[in-house]
């Protein structure tokens, strides 16, 4: 990695946030803090590991080896940047957009609020008694709500607040399958499906995870979540917690006390076999992390996102063997580390 890497680490670190980052590798390895920093260092020059990548990767454990094979925060930039041409995001990071293009994949009925007219929404608030609604282009599930429609006097009411908001598109609610609403009911729990195009446009899947809500969220980013085995939907190790550096794991959701290893989920197979054909309707974005829903018909894709959280299924609870992704993106996209990745 280049040297750059780290003036540019140091000169846009919060050293604050680093000494804690410190503090805390000092307390759950017992290597001394000078020693860490120097590490650190290292980790970002030759790795492109930031410090929260240190900690979360525990690399204070892991041999040079095992360190190499990991998508670290520079990687992953390097990785997005070469896989998705920038000028099709739109298609995938407007709702509107989105649920125009994939229509065939996301089953469920929607009309785009700044759009229609009021007669065309009455028409909608008619027909499903309960609203999703999502903003234009925010992500991990900001500034959307769940309404009931029979919360308001009447339909002016219900109007002028979604005229304040100012939504973009509202969906027809998600009513996901019993099995998966018995891990955390208030929040539709979705899974994270990565896919990648090879250079001839065939499409793979890097790996599945279950993410699950937790405590009174409506939507379940940066709750807990675990990886899916793809041939059984079996969740295969305790959850990790979204706030990946705390690094507190779960045998069981704290809510429904649902034990989290080896419960199964439905239409894993299916789910499979939608992404991989949905990642093929844009193919100048050939790196695509997929939020899917399972309903008692079937999987839904809820939306596609082009900049992919690079610390799902590499964290420590979830590669007992200390190894990282990258050995399994270089069997489909070798092309990206012809250069080494510099």
């Amino acid at each position: 990695m280049a040297n750059a890497y780290i003036l540019k680490i140091l000169s846009h670190a919060s050293f604050g946030k680093m000494n804690e980052v410190i503090k805390l590798v000092h307390e759950r390895s017992g290597k001394g803090r000078v020693s860490t920093f120097f590490d650190m260092l290292h980790c970002a020059k030759k790795y492109g590991a930031g410090y929260y990548d240190y900690l979360i990767f525990e690399f204070y454990k892991l041999s040079a080896a095992q360190r190499a094979t990991f998508m670290t925060r520079l990687i992953s930039k390097k990785f997005n940047t070469f896989m998705n041409d920038p000028e099709y995001a739109h298609f995938l990071e407007n709702k509107d957009e989105f649920n125009i293009v994939y229509k065939d994949y996301i089953g469920r009925d929607f009309i785009q609020f700044q759009k229609a007219n009021k007669d065309e929404v009455k028409a909608f608030c008619e027909k499903h008694p309960v609203l999703f609604c999502k903003m234009q282009d925010l992500e991990c599930g900001h500034g959307c709500e769940r309404i009931k429609v029979s919360d308001y006097k009447d339909f002016d009411e219900l109007y002028a607040y979604l005229k304040e908001k100012n939504f973009c598109i509202l969906e027809e609610n998600i009513v996901q399958h019993p099995a998966v609403s018995k891990l955390y009911p208030n929040a539709v729990n979705s899974m994270r499906f990565i896919t990648v195009l090879d250079k001839a446009g065939e499409p793979h899947l890097l790996y599945i995870v279950q993410k699950m809500g937790l405590g009174d969220s409506i939507i379940d980013n940066n709750c807990l979540f675990t990886p899916v085995d793809p041939e059984t939907g079996v969740m295969k190790y305790p959850a990790h917690a979204g706030d990946t550096p705390k690094g507190i794991i779960y045998t069981e959701h704290p809510d429904t006390h649902i034990k989290i290893q080896g419960y199964t989920i439905p239409f894993v197979k299916e789910a499979v076999q939608m992404v991989l054909k949905a990642a093929k309707v844009t193919p100048q974005i050939r790196y695509v992390g997929w939020d899917v829903a399972t309903t008692e018909h079937g999987p839904v894709i809820i939306e596609g996102n082009t900049y992919c959280a690079h610390d799902f299924w590499q964290l420590p609870p979830h590669t007992p063997d200390g190894i990282g992704i990258l050995p399994t993106i270089k069997k489909y996209v070798p092309e990206f580390f012809e250069g080494k990745i510099k």
